[in-house]
C-alpha cells in the first residue's frame, strides 16, 4: 500500500472522528433520554404509575431474567417467526417464479394479490384463530399472512423488471425459460431477494405478536396483551386509591399488606406469574 500523503491522512482522520463524534451523540442522546424519563418520573413530572421509570423496568427485566419467563417467552417468539420467515422467503420466491414463467397466470392473479395485500392483518388474525384453532400453526400463519403477499409482487415486479436483451440472448443461444431464469433472472434479483428478506423477517414478527395477541398462550404477543390486561384491573379495582394519593397504589385487596405505592404497579403488573398469581413480597395475590 503506498504511502499516504499529508491531505489524505488529514481527511481519513477528520473521517474517522465524524465517525467517532457520530456514535457518540447516538450514545449520549440515548442516555440522556434516559436519564430525563427516571428524573421525570422521580420529580413527579409524569404520572410513573403510567409511565414507570427506566430504573423500575430494569429491576423488573432482572427479576423476569432470574426465573427465566422472560427467555422462555422470548424463544418461542423467535421461534415462530423463524418457522413463519423460513415459509414465506420459500414461498414468495417460489409463487414469484410461477407468476414469471406463466405471464397470463400473473395477469389473473395480480388483482387478488394486491386486495390480499392491502388487507388489515390485525383483522384477519381472528379469522384465522375461527378457522384453524388457537394453536402455534395459526400463529406461524398469521406471521406470513403479513409479509407473504408484499413479497410475491416485490419480487414477481422485479423479476418483470430484468434487462430483456439479456433474456434474449439466451434465446438466442438456444436456451430455454429455465435458462433464462436460472442464468439471467435471479443472479439479477438477488440484491431485491436480500432486501425483501430483510424486511420481511420484521413483518413476520409483527404478525407472530398479532398472532399472539389473539389465541396465544405464550410468547411475547402473549405477555404483552396479559400485562394489559392486569394493569387495567388493577386501575379499575383500585381507583380510587390511586386518586386519594400519587405516591401509593394503596392495598391492592383487604388481606393484602400495602405494596411499595404506585411506583411499583407497573413493575408489579410485568411481574404477574401467568398461571395468573401475583407474587408480592412473598405472598401471592389470585386473579
Amino acid at each position: 500500500m503506498p504511502d499516504l500523503s499529508p491531505a489524505q491522512k488529514k481527511y481519513l482522520a477528520c473521517v474517522r472522528r465524524e465517525k467517532y463524534l457520530i456514535h457518540v451523540s447516538r450514545i449520549f442522546l440515548f442516555l440522556g433520554f434516559l436519564l430525563l424519563w427516571e428524573v421525570s418520573a422521580r420529580q413527579g413530572w409524569i404520572d410513573s404509575f403510567i409511565f414507570s421509570s427506566p430504573s423500575e423496568i430494569w429491576r423488573t427485566f432482572f427479576k423476569m431474567v432470574q426465573d427465566q419467563s422472560l427467555f422462555t417467552h422470548i424463544g418461542i417468539t423467535l421461534m415462530e417467526t423463524l418457522v413463519s420467515f423460513v415459509f414465506t422467503v420459500f414461498l414468495g420466491i417460489g409463487t414469484a417464479v410461477l407468476l414469471w414463467c406463466c405471464p397470463k397466470l400473473s395477469r389473473i392473479l395480480e388483482p387478488y394479490l394486491v386486495v390480499l395485500n392491502s388487507l388489515p392483518k390485525s383483522a384477519l388474525a381472528p379469522l384465522l384463530i375461527v378457522w384453524l384453532g388457537a394453536n402455534r400453526t395459526t400463529i406461524i400463519i398469521a406471521g406470513m399472512s403479513v409479509a407473504i403477499f408484499g413479497s410475491i409482487l416485490n419480487l414477481y415486479s422485479e423479476f418483470s423488471e430484468v434487462d430483456p436483451d439479456k433474456i434474449m440472448l439466451i434465446y438466442t443461444l438456444h436456451g430455454n425459460r429455465l435458462h433464462a431464469l436460472s442464468k439471467v433472472v435471479i443472479p439479477s434479483c438477488i440484491p431485491a431477494i436480500i432486501s425483501t428478506m430483510k424486511v420481511n423477517i420484521g413483518l413476520c414478527l409483527v404478525g407472530v405478536i398479532i398472532g399472539e395477541f389473539i389465541g396465544g398462550r405464550e410468547g411475547l404477543g402473549y405477555m404483552i396483551i396479559y400485562g394489559s390486561q392486569v394493569f387495567k384491573r388493577r386501575v379499575l379495582q383500585r381507583v380510587e386509591a390511586a386518586e386519594c394519593s400519587s405516591q401509593h397504589l394503596g392495598r391492592l385487596a383487604a388481606d393484602l399488606p400495602d405494596t411499595e405505592g404506585a411506583q411499583k404497579a407497573g413493575q408489579i403488573v410485568l411481574l404477574a406469574g401467568f398461571d395468573g398469581r401475583l407474587q408480592i413480597r412473598g405472598g401471592f395475590f389470585a386473579l
